[in-house]
């Protein structure tokens, strides 16, 4: 037997058919969705060619879109010469400013450095005091040159010997450079009941012979101490009548403007003594006059 026909569907309803036509237009719509972005890329496309180049003569698309953000052809590029000129200028003005500002620092520093250097009270005291050969000395004899004070006594058993060598000694080793300036070395007693002017005499012929004694009386002794900040004081005597007088045990360099610039005590050499003394005449400036700086 022949095998028996499917059955007849029914026809679909009109919204079947809508839904089934609905469903199989998926298609179009893509198609419409990229033709309408091509579309839209036409219209920018348009804009873009509206827009005026950039570079005045036509170049190869390779280098459009570098042409297009160049400069415009109203300002044509710098040469080469006149921009290394501009950056030089630049830099010489960095430079300028720069020096400039450093100066007024340097000057500030040093206003200040002097106005300290005048508020100290070390050393800047006037003395009256007597040499050797009885003449009247004071600090205004010293002025203009560099000046190298220690302060004892002549019957010191061990420590005033040492510390006058070792002073004479620097003072020879800053006189083989005749481009220094001048060195005056002085010795000022604080046992003036004892040091005369010929037992000062007496006593330094050991020393430098450029060394220069000072005594005065016990109130004038004490002043050029204080004026230097030195300590001094008389032990208790013996039996003979003989004692010991306690003092700082400290050389003062003082500069030719009659300030104190620097002091050593028993540790320092005489070699570092005078390294430090050349040191400080090296970077020597005079000091101007107050309100002058």
């Amino acid at each position: 037997m022949w095998p028996r026909p499917f059955p007849r569907w029914p026809r679909p309803s009109r919204y079947f058919r809508l839904r089934r036509r609905r469903r199989g237009s998926g298609g179009g719509g893509r198609r419409s969705q990229v033709s309408g972005r091509r579309s839209q890329l036409r219209v920018m496309l348009r804009c873009l060619r509206s827009i005026p180049r950039l570079c005045p003569a036509p170049c190869p698309s390779r280098c459009l879109p570098r042409c297009r953000l160049s400069a415009a052809p109203d300002t044509p590029p710098l040469p080469l010469r006149r921009r290394l000129a501009v950056a030089g200028a630049a830099a010489g003005a960095a430079a300028a400013i720069w020096l400039y500002l450093r100066h007024e620092k340097e000057q500030r520093q040093r206003s200040r450095r002097l106005a300290e250097l005048r508020r100290v009270a070390l050393g800047q005291g006037d003395f009256h005091l007597r040499d050797t050969a009885g003449v009247e000395r004071s600090k205004a004899d010293f002025l203009g040159r560099w000046v190298l004070l220690y302060f004892g006594f002549t019957h010191c058993p061990d420590v005033c010997p040492e510390e006058l060598q070792k002073l004479s000694r620097a003072v020879e080793l800053l006189e083989r450079d005749p481009a220094l300036p001048p060195l005056q070395p002085l010795f000022v007693t604080v046992d003036p009941e004892r040091d005369n002017a010929a037992a000062l005499l007496r006593y330094l012929r050991d020393f430098h012979p450029r060394l220069l004694g000072l005594t005065g009386t016990t109130e004038q002794v004490r002043a050029a101490a204080r004026a230097f900040r030195v300590y001094v004081s008389a032990g208790p005597r013996d039996a003979d009548g003989d004692y010991v007088v306690d003092h700082s045990v400290l050389t003062f360099l003082v500069d030719p403007d009659g300030f104190f610039r620097d002091c050593y005590g028993r540790s320092r050499t005489a070699e570092e003594m005078a390294r430090s003394v050349r040191a400080h005449m090296d970077a020597y400036e005079p000091l101007p006059p107050a309100g002058e700086e």
